[in-house]
């Protein structure tokens, strides 16, 4: 069972959940924990949250158990780890692989090899929390987190906007301005249960883009995702007349050099408070995406 710990600091006296609230513990979770095994301490004795600590008092925090998920079946494929501990996990996924289960990828998923891997190092947990994903075209860092405690963390900082994802992406045409907030709402296409597309009772979306080369014919583009809308970038290249090479959905997949859309996470950035410290991991430019560059004279 995975146990935290944590002394109380100040000078007055606080309310244990208070203490466990100030280190990342949501009242969802709190529930959990209630509910479901987990076990709340103050210098070893299991407690009430409503008790009260006193500075220099070590409150801790049991994690309940998680039960398996038997729907997700378990890979052993490879996995291009970018960085781990004991909480998080950052994978480079590859493109033309999903990143989480479903009728069409039911068994060799991200998510499934993340399990296997789970499984081959003994983690106290198999199951897969994954934070951030991607489309099955796009390649990149992708964030699991190894407990329901360290995923509700990083929920928070997603909804905060302090989980850090920069994108590159080679666009059609000469992009203008060379630096732009998008700020375009999205939704699912009236024709389409998979394409998304600007509308104006869709959900915010803000795309930050910078143009880093160009030439007669593509722009290379530094991308920053301010919210995670489905298929966000894309849509809002194209929205600005310029969607991405490759992309057969939002485009043309005619690009001799490119066979999906030429868009690659290359960077995540988040916070490890266990370790009090941030985390940025980057992901090496794959061959389709410097090829693309290449012969697009971007370099």
């Amino acid at each position: 069972m995975t146990a935290f710990e944590w002394q109380v600091t100040g000078t007055a006296p606080e309310h244990v959940r208070t203490v466990l609230m100030a280190h990342g513990v949501t009242r969802t979770y709190l529930k959990q924990v209630k509910f479901h095994g987990g076990v709340v301490t103050l210098d070893g004795q299991p407690v009430r949250v409503i008790a009260m600590a006193r500075p220099g008092q070590t409150v801790g925090l049991q994690l309940p158990p998680e039960q398996p998920n038997a729907h997700v079946a378990v890979s052993f494929g490879p996995l291009d780890i970018l960085y781990e501990d004991a909480h998080f996990l950052v994978v480079n996924k590859p493109a033309k692989m999903a990143s989480v289960p479903s009728h069409l990828y039911p068994d060799d998923t991200l998510a499934n090899r993340v399990k296997g891997h789970l499984i081959q190092i003994g983690a106290p947990s198999t199951v897969t929390h994954i934070v951030t994903r991607l489309d099955r075209e796009t390649s990149g860092a992708v964030l699991f987190a190894k407990h329901h405690f360290a995923h509700s963390i990083l929920d928070k900082q997603l909804k905060l906007g302090q989980l850090d994802k920069r994108y590159v992406a080679v666009a059609q045409g000469r992009v203008r301005p060379t630096h732009q907030l998008v700020e375009l709402p999205i939704g699912r296409a009236a024709d389409s249960f998979i394409k998304r597309c600007v509308r104006p009772d869709g959900r915010a979306a803000q795309t930050e883009l910078w143009v880093r080369r160009q030439s007669a014919t593509a722009s290379l583009l530094a991308v920053k995702l301010h919210t995670g809308r489905t298929h966000q970038i894309r849509v809002h290249c194209q929205a600005i007349g310029h969607p991405l090479l490759g992309d057969w959905l939002y485009g043309r997949q005619s690009n001799p050099w490119i066979h999906r859309q030429a868009l690659h996470c290359a960077r995540l950035r988040f916070y490890q408070p266990f370790l009090e410290r941030w985390i940025t991991c980057y992901a090496p430019l794959p061959a389709d995406m410097a090829r693309v560059i290449t012969h697009e004279h971007l370099n």
